[in-house]
């Protein structure tokens, strides 16, 4: 796992998410590059969108970064819209 600085200038890396493919894996963060509504969002600890996002149905604006609750990662992404960049 990276360290937080690591984390913002995505050392291991991002992956783009722009349609609504689900997506699985391991990522330490997500970045939202335009209004998006999430579908999944799920970490290792079992937790989902609903833990992260308080109006689960609307959109999450962009520029917000989600990161996962404690030492955890995200383990799964879908998308209704919009795009995210997840942080590897």
């Amino acid at each position: 796992m990276s360290t937080h600085t690591g984390k913002l200038v995505a050392d291991n890396g991002t992956y783009i998410i722009n349609d609504t493919t689900a997506w699985t894996g391991v990522c330490q963060g997500v970045y939202v590059l335009s209004d998006t509504v999430f579908s999944v969002l799920g970490d290792a600890n079992g937790n989902d969108k609903a833990d992260y996002i308080s109006a689960v149905g609307t959109a999450v604006k962009a520029g917000a970064l989600i990161s996962p609750k404690g030492a955890g990662t995200f383990t799964s992404v879908t998308l209704t819209s919009g795009q995210v960049a997840l942080i590897l």
